[in-house]
């Protein structure tokens, strides 16, 4: 076998018949598979092992030779080679065909490959191979035309008309004698002169037959060997026969396949034999053309051929394709040992980096480590000792495990894994009971909860692999997530709970003013009752050490609360003290309003202060974010645990809960339904009048509704208690909103139908109330619509990131700097007049391409190719900046990938992105992920806006990432100037806008109901929109230019997710984009080699030119062309990636034609081969990087010492033996 790890690269291509022969080790004659009494496989069978190889190690098949000793030599008695069985995976057989047959691939396909080579159509084509009708070969000196058919009787009459002076056949030799007659190059080059002149049709049958005879020119391949006259036998292994319980045999679908096409051989070699007419001969070989056909790919013509229980059977091609298939199955689905999975339960007394292991599975897991450990230690004699020892779970085992587990990572994955965070490596911890502890701090990223979920572990087993964990995915490390840079071990439900309520402040609490000279004193005080956690108390700043306070305040008293102190001591050294949930006391320091001199009346003091809100599920993200950008990831984990520890305790102590009394009436509510209920009679009785449309009366009701909805809600808002518990949890951040007390203590409001349309009958009853019967089946609409929703979603989700991955895997960091100037200029994203991401936003973490000064003074801000930090940034927008020039991804000219400076900051650690950062599947991921967060819907407009429905949510991000025609499309400008006049035609219900450019004018023609964004008089660019909806970006690439597409999808998809509330930084939107617009179509070959209209990567195309103008000639010229994300996984160079993504039949078929070489580039592609994947720790760069442990760097170092004293001493000694020298020589 080869190693995988020492090839380059692999190629593709047709098989000749002498290749299928030279791979084979000896023809199978028989259909035979076993013999049923001995189940010994039968000689010249399909299990043959003469030709296979044995079926068990090192012993032939008589039994003559056995034993290792014997290796090679093949037995004079059965014909065996003594060897491994293993090699029954891996040697083929053969059959001889007793006639040619065609390969159903290259005759079936859309195009029919044979098809265009011969210039015939498929149906003629099938015709001739399944035996219908004659085909002329050669004409001789008759009128015949050659390649035209004839029927058996027409053929009868021109045999007796012209005798032998034509030749015709028919079946697949016909068509190998007619394939073996093309000359390519000759063909090639008479199509290369059609092309100059053809047009339309012609012309592109013109091209596609260019194309595919260019590619067997190119590739060396013959046309002839899409005609079989043998045919390969995989090996046995890959199709087993294993015996049931029964005494009955299971076996793979191909061996019924091969047993057909082997009967019918045979029959047809004995019908030839006698000499059998013509008739049954042909008969025969179409039975036997039939037979390959569905070995090759059943059901791809005709009927499939249906096994027991008529279920289709599988044949090669379906080996290979779907989710099922060797592909996706096999060789990107890798099954592991070493791993268990278990429901999980919280686990709140670990640390960030733990997980608790239930003892059963631990023991299980680490079993090959105790064992290796407990006969090292002595406690067990040998391995099958230890072995005992651990089955019997002896108490000896115990502190080896303890031992073993201690250091050594174990990785936690919850399906779905929607981003890297779905893996995660944790120290284990022996827990008791069978459940797997997980920290509650890691749910989010997990999208864990505790209702029954299930982890699985996997123990990483190399010590390059735990090394990796350890240093690369424990948990402690994932702080922030990798879609926004945000943190994503926020604090959670009661974690929130309890840090808000640890953090407020109430007045008249027993302990208010006094005063304490330490920390130590509040505690004291507060554990025996004498101060509440809310009082409001004064504290020296001076007595805070470590706290960064300036001298003036470090003079006075500062006011603060119990719980306060508290929170503010699980901060790191030289974090400002927290005492409001501002940004200028995160990022600077405490405000000086909270001090105050001493010998002041505190008390007196205290009443004049306002009450300062507690800190919220916001706040508490932000701290996380300082502490991070602040300190190491250490510090930060530590930070967590320990506001983990608080939130618990005093949630805790708080004894929050709630009761049906916490749900507070409200007096005014009926008042507002009444009046609600009188203002929807007026809107009937004007509608009754004719005096306004129905349309009208709908939305006014709707309208009306909602008002008494929200009044209900605004004057609830202000009855509700401070200190409700349900107000608390929701003003928290813990739990629900204010919709959710609304339904509770207001009303329910208006709920949809099924369709998506709103029904009128509004629920005015809440659920304390309880509902009517009405009431309540309205209300399962919404219910089960949102039921069936997340689980289409769900799916829809996953198929979208399953696409995005695919196109973007190739996508890795290769290089520094590529050294581009050229640069994207960036500006807020707006949306009308709200903003939907700010310019802050979208320059941290980029680079800078223009050096930028102050507009006013003239100053340097940042210098061209520097990083934009948070301050930078702060300076340029207080500069008053509008847009900047960036690095961007869609500008990188890295081929293969993107640079570390048009990439700019990673994410997910908030420093540089690294070299071999796989940056392509970690934007799919970002984008994938929130998928499911997104909303199904298309929303019902009612005949406005473009006359169709907005696709909002999930629907519209397939759309963009397609670049499919949008739905309520908008007309664009073709032309820049300014709108000349807008007329409204009532005739066909239509509006003409007419554009008056520099060179020409252009009129547009609109429905009515469109609404429109321009005005007479005002200036238009190019590709601007005209009326209301989305543009469709494929026109917008033919009016404008790549880059203007690329800002309109990424403005797009941002508009989608933020709209959302879904924050994605940019630079995971521009990698998708950036692969949706890599290929140009060539317009015009000039004189370079490309074919025109072909689709070709801008680097290859590039090259192509560069070669033409070195060489004096005219160079080709191409359009770019926008490419859905499927179709652009499909085109992408790999066929390996290609073919294990979708259409995998037409993918390796295509690929054989043109002799691809895949050069293993993309990630995808060597994981199916099985090599180390070129990216992190997988690169070139880094493969031949030495791992070593601390013992040996303290050897290595030790022998350098040695080595330097001893160089330095003969140093010393050289230099004594000179001096001496010289001395006596002067």
């Amino acid at each position: 076998m080869i190693d995988v790890n020492t090839f380059e690269s692999m190629q593709i291509g047709l098989a000749s018949p002498e290749k299928i022969r030279s791979w084979s080790y000896g023809e199978v004659k028989k259909p035979e598979t076993i013999n049923y009494r001995t189940l010994k496989p039968e000689k010249d069978g399909l299990f043959c092992e003469r030709i296979f190889g044995p079926s068990k190690d090192w012993e032939c098949a008589c039994g003559k030779y056995k034993r290792i000793r014997y290796k090679g030599r093949v037995c004079e008695r059965c014909g065996v080679e003594v060897t491994r069985s293993k090699v029954r995976r891996e040697r083929m057989g053969h059959i001889e065909l007793a006639a040619p047959v065609t390969h159903v691939w290259y005759f079936k396909g859309i195009p029919s490959r044979m098809g265009l080579i011969l210039d015939l159509s498929p149906r003629l084509l099938e015709e001739v191979i399944y035996f219908a009708s004659y085909i002329v070969i050669e004409s001789g000196d008759t009128p015949l035309e050659v390649k035209s058919l004839l029927t058996e009787t027409e053929y009868r009459e021109k045999r007796r008309e012209f005798g032998n002076r034509f030749k015709a056949k028919m079946g697949a030799e016909a068509i190998g004698d007619l394939l073996a007659a093309v000359d390519i190059e000759a063909e090639v080059a008479e199509l290369k002169e059609t092309l100059k002149t053809a047009t339309g049709q012609k012309r592109t049958r013109a091209i596609r037959r260019l194309d595919i005879l260019d590619s067997f020119l190119e590739s060396g391949n013959d046309p002839t060997w899409m005609i079989m006259d043998a045919l390969p036998v995989i090996p046995p292994e890959l199709r087993p026969m294993v015996q049931l319980e029964g005494g009955r045999f299971a076996t793979s679908d191909l061996n019924d396949l091969y047993r057909r096409v082997i009967n019918r051989n045979n029959r047809l070699k004995r019908l030839l034999d006698l000499g059998a007419p013509n008739i049954i001969v042909q008969n025969e070989k179409r039975m036997l053309q039939e037979a390959v056909d569905s070995l090759v790919d059943n059901g791809r013509r005709g009927r499939a051929v249906t096994g027991p229980g008529n279920r289709p059977l599988k044949s090669l091609s379906h080996m290979l394709k779907g989710k099922q298939g060797r592909f996706r199955q096999n060789l990107l689905g890798k099954r592991v040992d070493y791993s268990g999975r278990s429901v999980i339960v919280v686990g709140p007394s670990l640390k960030m980096y733990q997980c608790g292991l239930p003892k059963e599975m631990a023991i299980e897991l680490f079993k090959p480590f105790v064992m290796k450990e407990l006969v090292e230690r002595d406690i067990a004699g040998n391995i099958k000792n230890a072995k005992k020892m651990i089955e019997t779970q002896d108490d000896a085992i115990w502190p080896v495990i303890e031992d073993v587990i201690k250091e050594h990572p174990v990785l936690l994955n919850r399906a779905p894994t929607l981003h890297r965070l779905g893996i995660q490596a944790f120290e284990p911890v022996i827990v008791e009971g069978k459940a797997i502890r997980l920290h509650p701090l890691v749910c989010e990223a997990y999208n864990a909860d505790f209702d029954g979920d299930q982890m699985a572990v996997h123990v990483p087993l190399s010590e390059e692999a735990q090394a990796e964990a350890r240093l690369l995915m424990l948990a402690a490390q994932h702080i922030l997530n990798p879609k926004d840079g945000k943190p994503v071990v926020t604090p959670s439900q009661d974690m929130v709970l309890g840090n808000y309520y640890l953090t407020l402040e109430e007045e008249g609490r027993i302990g208010e003013g006094m005063v304490f000279s330490s920390v130590s004193e509040v505690e004291l005080a507060y554990q025996n009752g004498y101060v509440h956690l809310h009082s409001r108390i004064a504290i020296p700043a001076a007595s805070l050490e470590g706290k960064p306070f300036t001298d003036w305040q470090k003079e006075r008293l500062m006011v603060t609360t119990v719980g306060k102190v508290i929170i503010n001591q699980i901060m790191p050294e030289e974090f400002p003290y927290l005492n409001e949930p501002t940004t200028e006391n995160l990022i600077e320091r405490t405000p000086d309003k909270y001090f105050i001199e001493h010998g002041v009346d505190v008390k007196e003091a205290i009443k004049e202060m306002d009450l300062v809100p507690p800190f919220k599920k916001k706040h508490l993200g932000n701290v996380i974010a300082e502490v991070f950008k602040r300190y190491q990831v250490t510090e930060t984990s530590i930070m967590l645990d320990k506001m983990k520890d608080l939130g618990y305790k005093y949630s805790t102590r708080s004894g929050i809960t709630v009761g049906v009394a916490d749900v507070i009436n409200l007096d005014t509510k009926e008042g507002i339904i009444t009046d609600a209920h009188d203002r929807v009679e007026k809107i009937t009785k004007q509608y009754r009048r004719g005096l306004i449309t129905e349309d009208e009366r709908y939305n006014n009701v709707i309208r009306t509704w909602e008002r008494a909805k929200d009044q209900i809600q605004n004057e609830l808002v202000e009855k509700l208690p401070r200190l409700n518990p349900i107000n608390m949890m929701s003003d928290s951040g813990a739990r629900g909103n204010i919709s959710n007390f609304t339904q509770l203590a207001g009303m329910r409001g208006n709920m949809a139908a099924p369709s998506g349309k709103i029904i009128e009958l509004p629920i005015t009853s809440n659920f304390r109330e309880g509902l009517n019967v009405q009431e309540m089946f309205i209300s399962t609409h919404g219910a089960r619509k949102g039921m069936t929703d997340t689980a289409l979603k769900t799916a829809d989700s996953g198929y979208l990131t399953r696409r995005l991955v695919d196109v973007a895997q190739d996508v890795i960091v290769r290089e520094d700097d590529c050294g581009t100037d050229k640069g994207l200029v960036i500006r807020a994203i707006k949306d009308g007049n709200s903003v939907i991401e700010s310019l802050e936003e979208r320059l941290i973490g980029r680079y800078l391409q223009k050096t930028l000064r102050h507009p006013e003074t003239n100053e340097v801000i940042i210098s061209n190719n520097e990083l934009i930090t948070e301050d930078i940034a702060q300076q340029i927008i207080a500069a008053g900046i509008e847009e900047v020039t960036i690095r961007s991804v869609f500008t990188c000219d890295t081929i293969h990938g993107v640079c570390k400076h048009c990439y700019g900051r990673n994410l997910a650690t908030g420093d540089e992105v690294e070299v071999g950062e796989a940056v392509g599947t970690i934007a799919a991921q970002s984008i994938g992920e929130p998928g499911t967060q997104l909303t199904m819907r298309t929303f019902h407009t009612g005949g406005v806006a473009g006359g169709g429905d907005i696709t909002q949510g999930l629907p519209r991000i397939q759309e963009i990432f397609e670049a499919r025609n949008p739905k309520g499309l908008a007309q664009i400008t073709e032309v820049a100037g300014e709108i000349e006049a807008i007329e409204e035609k009532a005739s066909d219900r239509t509006k003409d806008i007419t554009v008056r450019g520099i060179t020409d004018t252009r009129t547009y023609n609109v429905p009515f109901q469109s609404r429109l964004k321009v005005t007479v008089g005002e200036t238009v660019e190019r590709g601007q929109a005209l009326t209301e909806g989305s543009i469709d970006p494929k026109e917008l690439l033919r009016v404008t230019d790549v880059i203007t597409v690329e800002n309109y999808l990424l403005h797009e998809v941002q508009n989608v997710y933020r709209g959302q509330g879904v924050e994605i930084g940019d630079k995971h939107v521009e990698v998708m984009v950036r692969q949706m617009l890599r290929k140009v179509r060539v317009m015009d070959p000039a004189s370079t080699d490309i074919l025109p209209g072909a689709l070709l990567d801008i680097a290859d195309f590039s090259k192509a030119n560069e070669a033409a103008i070195k060489a004096g000639e005219v160079p080709a010229t191409a359009r770019p062309v926008l490419l859905g994300i499927t179709k652009a996984a499909l085109e992408t160079n790999s066929f390996i990636s290609a073919a294990s993504f979708q259409e995998t039949t037409r993918v390796l078929t295509d690929a054989a034609i043109r002799g691809d070489r895949d050069e293993l580039i993309g990630l995808k592609e060597n994981v199916i081969i099985g090599k180390l994947i070129p990216a992190g720790t997988g690169m070139n760069r880094y493969r031949s990087l030495e791992t070593s442990t601390s013992e040996d760097i303290e050897r290595i170092l030790e022998e350098e010492r040695i080595a330097k004293e001893k160089a330095e001493a003969e140093k010393a000694e050289a230099e004594k033996e000179e001096k001496d020298a010289k001395s006596s020589f002067k």
